[in-house]
């Protein structure tokens, strides 16, 4: 959920600077430049947080969802195991998304034969754990 709130705020926050760059251009105060150098800087410095998240995310193995053949396996955001599920346990997979100008994301629920649910986010406008992850039902998951 945080992640896509985050990508939303980013995604605001660029649209915004690109308006007050094109305002500066249009308006032409006499501080424009320092005004438009310190808009660019922080743009860049979103893209750079982002950047460093996503690397950090990949070496630590944070806010993952790894597929194995026996289930799936979700971690948190200090890496640890927020959740396990074996695809005999599966009852039902259902999966929304949303895919606008601020927000792309896949939320995937899997609910177990014990009626618990097991939710997590895919951002992006076609993640390719998605896919993987309905391939991997299709093939491994008992039908009801």
């Amino acid at each position: 959920m945080m992640g896509g709130l985050a990508q939303m705020a980013r995604r605001c926050l660029v649209a915004l600077a690109t308006v007050l760059l094109g305002a500066l251009i249009w308006y032409r105060p006499r501080d424009a430049f320092v005004r438009g150098a310190v808009t660019v800087a922080v743009v860049l410095a979103l893209f750079g947080l982002k950047a460093a998240w996503a690397r950090a995310t990949v070496r630590w193995g944070l806010n993952r969802c790894h597929l194995y053949t026996g289930g799936l396996v979700v971690t948190s955001i200090v890496g640890r195991v927020r959740e396990a599920v074996r695809w005999e346990d599966v009852r039902e997979v259902n999966r929304l998304t949303n895919q606008s100008v601020l927000l792309a994301f896949h939320r995937i629920e899997i609910v177990r034969r014990d009626y618990t649910t097991v939710t997590f986010l895919a951002l992006g406008l076609q993640p390719a754990l998605v896919e993987a992850l309905l391939n991997e039902m299709d093939r491994n998951a008992p039908r009801p």
